[in-house]
């Protein structure tokens, strides 16, 4: 295996050579099982969707993409790592539920979809994408561009107020007060590099005239369990709770990822 493309255009972080390590690590793994199962839950609560086109930037694995294409939408997935795109071919090849040629593949950053997939898009996803690049805002502000009049972005980000939190729980008490949390040099634990907190993304909706519709945060509670879950009962009453307090001031605040829908006003 290749060794990760670490930082690119604009400090940006691909992950060549890093699909199996996600798949393993992070999608089946409890973290990323939970992560999955809160998007199922709550992207038909926070979108309005009727089968439009989707654009699926960053989208990595392809989970995401499945996940609409398998609920009637067109849709495009743009990712820069050709590593990644060739794993989330090859599972949705393997997804009989897929409607044959409902998903197109772009080779592509975020950067160049304006000239590549300029839409304008009624339904955009970026999860977990503005983490990883140097310039968080001005990404804000091209996906904010591609939006159609009435458009609806579903933005998810990791929490840079949950991993201080994080932090501090772990004994980094130093770390935690001098607010030194972004992710540095290629041994780093896929600790994102410019994680964003909620005024930030509130102020950057603002200023490309977006307005933030809706508000939820995924794993509010796993990432501090003191043991293991013991069995699938344990399971299912994490996943209850999560869904439970997953919207409910103050809890979501807390969230590893903050899951947002912010929408083009007609």
């Amino acid at each position: 295996m290749q060794p990760p493309h670490e930082l690119t255009r604009e400090g940006d972080r691909y992950f060549d050579g890093m699909a199996e390590k996600f798949s393993r690590s992070l999608y089946h793994a409890p973290r990323g099982e939970l992560r999955l199962k809160m998007l199922d839950h709550l992207l038909p609560q926070m979108l309005a969707l009727d089968g439009q086109p989707v654009l699926d930037v960053g989208g990595g694995l392809g989970q995401q993409a499945a996940w609409f294409a398998e609920r009637g939408h067109p849709v495009t997935l743009a990712e820069p790592s050709a590593d990644m795109l060739d794993y989330a071919r090859g599972f949705h090849a393997q997804r009989e539920t897929l409607p044959p040629g409902a998903i197109r593949y772009l080779s592509t950053s975020l950067q160049a979809l304006p000239a590549e997939a300029p839409g304008p898009w009624g339904v955009i996803t970026c999860h977990a994408v503005l983490e990883w690049l140097g310039d968080p805002r001005g990404a804000l502000a091209i996906l904010a561009g591609l939006l159609a009049p009435g458009g609806q972005l579903s933005l998810m980000v990791f929490n840079r107020d949950a991993l201080r939190f994080s932090n501090a729980v772990k004994g980094n008490l130093e770390k935690a007060l001098s607010d030194r949390l972004e992710g540095k040099g290629r041994r780093q634990r896929l600790t994102p590099i410019s994680p964003v907190t909620h005024d930030q993304i509130t102020a950057w909706t603002a200023e490309n005239d977006l307005v933030l519709s809706q508000v939820a945060g995924i794993r509010i509670f796993q990432d501090y369990l003191r043991k293991p879950l013991a069995d699938d009962v344990e399971e299912a009453t994490l996943l209850a709770l999560e869904k439970h307090y997953c919207r409910t001031e103050p809890h979501w605040r807390l969230g590893r990822y903050l899951l947002y829908t912010l929408a083009r006003p007609y």
